[in-house]
């Protein structure tokens, strides 16, 4: 036996930790202690669904903390599909998860929290997709997960019921991780709160509320959609939700139909979302009812209003997007190659800025196909634009900010994906063959590039968790300087800049009521 074996041989494989609500246990894992499922609310389901969340209740004894809590009910984007295959069944959905090298109190690692995508209606921190261990290790730091209400639970515009439940519960799970992080070996005056897409939505959401103001000292967006909801244009959609069960957008009628049937109609209405563009505008052909709601309470104003005004210029940003952010939905949709001249003029027109948007994008890219100024606008209006202007409103509200443009290509379907979204998961991740990444690499083993990038991913986040330093300049509007990570990563001016300037001066506001 080596003297490594001999070491591992000796290590506990389960530990004990006590937190405010009791003791939890956990098991060694690759180096690494893990503890899972720990319910941070009470259960949002009874007298409690559709509140905030609510305070968990104590428990005597210790309480196994080896398997992953319940996902919330979700739209899996399958029609009827409401449950997470393989994945436990039960209501008790807002539970963290923890990956620590030391649940040594005297630690004090830096922290890092993740917060999934998924459109505001599917997501779950345990998805193999999101497996923490690299992270924790390669960095040596604690990571948490959590989950939070998605779809109709979390997001819908309810009468009766506090708004933007699924920040609620965001902030919820952060006060957990104030609270006791520290019995688990981490610093809870060093948290990092990092996210993709939605989750990115929410991160940014997050720099807006005020009550989170303290829980975390540093930020990682990871394709920001620009996706927020007037309150006016929130109600409507709910009441169309509603009407799809024969029920009227309340609490009590609402709560007497199962997570799961909302679900479905939620579905129903997202087939159809296109039927409503003279009413809902741009949010109707995102196919999903759900984005935070700028409700004048737990959210006052946009993210880009808060940041301009200085509302979270203590806290360091990490921003950034993929070059092909919109060609993933594209190829989902089987619409690889099959966009025609008109389609694209009714995108253009619709999401492009200015009341020329559509010509200045023409005389822009004056080579372009149908197809590549139908995937460019769209990329360019949900995530390239509101990821780079979060970081510009952050540096007009004295904060500092460093960007980033994923350029390295998916290696699947031929390589014909690009620099699509979600590609950043697995290379941050590395869990190159589960959910997304199976589809993004192709089931292959991934190349000696890809595991490099991979690494550097990890390398920069948690430097930028640990010192407020990713490795790249910060940006400002001058120089400003990017990280472009491919193949061989390099800092530069932000490549994008034809479609900067032709964005320059928009104002990414809430989404109105349009009739």
């Amino acid at each position: 036996m080596t003297n490594t074996e001999a070491v591992a041989a000796r290590e506990p494989v389960e530990a004990v930790v006590r937190t405010a609500a009791g003791a939890v246990r956990g098991r060694r894992e690759d180096g690494l202690t893990v503890f899972r499922g720990i319910p941070f609310a009470e259960p949002p389901v009874g007298e409690a669904r559709f509140a905030a969340p609510r305070p968990v209740r104590g428990w005597d004894g210790i309480r196994d903390a080896y398997a992953f809590g319940p996902p919330p009910p979700q739209d899996l984007g399958l029609a009827g599909r409401t449950g997470v295959p393989g994945a436990p069944e039960g209501d008790d959905w807002l539970t963290v998860n923890v990956w620590t090298p030391d649940p040594d109190p005297a630690a004090g690692r830096p922290v890092m929290v993740w917060i999934y995508g998924g459109a505001y209606k599917l997501g779950h921190s345990g998805s193999p997709g999101y497996d923490a261990r690299r992270i924790a290790a390669d960095g040596d730091l604690v990571v948490v997960t959590f989950n939070y209400r998605v779809g109709m639970e979390g997001f819908a515009r309810i009468e009766d019921a506090p708004a933007n439940r699924g920040l609620l519960d965001q902030l919820a799970a952060l006060e957990w991780v104030r609270e006791n992080i520290a019995a688990f070996g981490g610093d809870p005056g060093q948290v990092t709160v990092f996210g993709e897409s939605a989750g990115a939505g929410s991160i940014a959401a997050l720099l807006a509320v005020p009550r989170a103001a303290g829980l975390f000292r540093r930020a990682i967006a990871q394709s920001v959609p620009g996706t927020f909801f007037s309150d006016e244009l929130a109600r409507d959609i709910t009441t169309a939700l509603a009407a799809e069960a024969g029920l009227r957008p309340t609490v009590a009628d609402l709560s007497t139909v199962e997570p799961a049937r909302l679900v479905t109609v939620g579905q129903t209405l997202a087939a159809k979302m296109l039927q409503y563009v003279d009413r809902w505008g741009q949010a109707a052909p995102t196919v999903t009812p759900y984005s935070p709601v700028v409700d004048g309470e737990v959210l006052p104003t946009t993210p880009w209003q808060a940041l301009a005004a200085g509302s979270a210029r203590d806290v360091d940003l990490v921003v950034g997007h993929n070059r092909e952010e919109f060609r993933l939905f594209l190829a989902m949709a089987g619409q690889l190659g099959q966009i025609t001249d008109e389609r694209a003029a009714s995108a253009l027109r619709l999401f492009a800025p200015g009341p020329d948007g559509e010509r200045s994008y023409r005389a822009a890219f004056p080579d372009a196909s149908p197809g590549e100024l139908y995937e460019r606008v769209q990329t360019d209006w949900l995530f390239a634009m509101p990821s780079l202007h979060l970081a510009e409103a952050h540096l007009r509200g004295g904060g500092r900010a460093h960007v980033y443009e994923l350029t390295w290509p998916a290696p699947g379907n031929g390589g014909a994906l690009g620099a699509c979204h979600a590609l950043d998961l697995p290379l941050l991740f590395g869990t190159f063959h589960a959910d997304l990444g199976a589809l993004l690499f192709g089931g292959t083993e991934p190349s000696p590039d890809a595991l490099a990038l991979s690494a550097r991913f990890r390398a920069s986040w948690t430097a930028f968790a640990r010192t407020g330093d990713p490795g790249w300049p910060a940006y400002d509007t001058e120089r400003r300087l990017v990280q472009v990570l491919d193949a061989a990563p390099v800092v530069a001016p932000y490549p994008e800049e034809t479609t900067r300037r032709l964005w320059d001066g928009h104002e990414f506001a809430a989404l109105p009521l349009l009739g």
